[in-house]
């Protein structure tokens, strides 16, 4: 099926079999993350495997858990790829290639980093995303309706904060369009809870993000002028009309919960501030922030299947 290319009963680029993966599962970008969390969090590890770039780990959490942490690379190109995998081996029948009766619903959380926006957010604060604005294209080729009014306030905000920006000489004038997406309110929930547990203040608010690191999110390092110049230090200050601020950057949180919110699958972001983007300061060593949040979204999983 060219669809979804199946080789030896493995998906292509995870390689993996229906099986093989978790029902919760973590995503995060770097493929050592995935065995930084194996390392810390998971015992009894039955599966390890690494494709094209790609690492997943099967283990189970301290409380017994089953649970999966599985790579997405950068961006939300790449996250495309990915998540259409991971739903497919629970919602495919490999031998049919139809949508099997009553798939469970997945948990799936990203565990990421983020530049911070805010000049009162510390660096190291885990950000817990409510709702995301991607600036990407790849959510525009799936035709989702509004999850609800805050996202289509959201969308006309931004992109309002934007056109303001871009020179009308620009070329892309009019052309970037933002699209808002929801995490699920029981996994914001269940991360807000997990990291009062753990005594971890966490900010929740809006998560932006970029198709890239530099000039699509206001880093300048050549003499090409970006499009929408100083886009960190403007869409800080937007007022989402929500009660909630524009927290910060990253680059995968938008097509995550674009996509798994109308397949009806549960999704949530948490990224700790590493760079303060207002401050231009730079957390170098972050491993440790990184883990608290790892560890709040493992909790956060337990909350969700009643581990916890």
């Amino acid at each position: 099926m060219a669809d979804l290319p199946v080789i030896d009963g493995r998906v292509y680029h995870l390689s993996l079999r229906p099986g093989e993966l978790a029902e919760d599962i973590l995503i995060v970008g770097d493929p050592r993350r995935a065995d930084f969390i194996k390392d810390s969090f998971l015992k009894d590890v039955e599966l390890r495997r690494e494709h094209r770039g790609l690492v997943t780990v099967t283990g189970y959490t301290e409380w017994g858990q089953r649970v999966s942490v599985t790579t997405s690379g950068m961006g939300t190109p790449s996250l495309e790829i990915v998540i259409n995998e991971v739903v497919a081996l629970h919602e495919i029948d490999f031998g049919t290639m139809k949508r099997r009766e009553n798939p469970p619903v997945l948990n799936v959380i990203r565990v990421g980093t983020s530049g911070g926006l805010q000049r009162d957010t510390e660096l190291g604060t885990p950000v817990v995303t409510a709702y995301a604005v991607g600036l990407d294209n790849t959510g525009l080729f799936y035709d989702v309706p509004y999850p609800d009014g805050t996202c289509a306030l959201l969308e006309e905000k931004v992109r309002e904060k934007i056109e303001e920006l871009v020179k009308r000489s620009s070329r892309f004038k009019g052309r970037i369009h933002p699209y808002a997406s929801k995490a699920h309110p029981e996994v914001v929930k269940a991360l807000v809870a997990s990291a009062e547990e753990l005594g971890v203040k966490v900010r929740v608010g809006v998560t932006v993000s970029n198709s890239g690191f530099f000039a699509n999110q206001g880093r300048v390092l050549f003499r090409i002028p970006p499009t929408v110049p100083d886009i960190d230090l403007h869409l800080a200050d937007v007022d989402t009309g929500t009660g909630l601020r524009i927290e910060n950057m990253e680059m995968e949180a938008s097509f995550l919960l674009h996509f798994l919110h109308p397949l009806g699958h549960r999704g949530g972001v948490i990224c700790p501030v590493i760079d303060r983007r207002p401050t231009e300061e730079f957390l170098y060593n972050y491993q440790d922030a990184v883990r608290r949040s790892a560890e709040i979204a493992l909790r956060a999983l337990g909350r969700l299947r009643g581990w916890i």
